[in-house]
């Protein structure tokens, strides 16, 4: 049973990254990237390795995501000349 959940994980993974590569929005990007992340953390647990899911789960998913997210909030769309 856990190798079909680990081709789940494998497909939902490529789907995530190329909606991440292919959207124009970068706040959509960031939050894509950050289930991209959540779900190689799932990944990673499915396959033993527990520690390191959680990892990426922490820094991955979460630390990354928040502080992209406030660098995005923090720039201004325009380049002051």
């Amino acid at each position: 049973m856990h190798w079909q959940l680990e081709i789940v994980f494998f497909i939902v993974l490529i789907t995530t990254a190329f909606i991440a590569l292919d959207v124009k929005n970068l706040l959509v990007a960031v939050v894509t990237l950050s289930v991209f992340s959540f779900i190689s953390a799932l990944l990673y647990i499915v396959m033993g390795a527990v520690d390191v899911g959680f990892t990426e789960a922490v820094v991955g998913g979460g630390v990354s995501g928040i502080l992209f997210i406030v660098l995005i909030f923090k720039t201004s769309r325009r380049s002051s000349d």
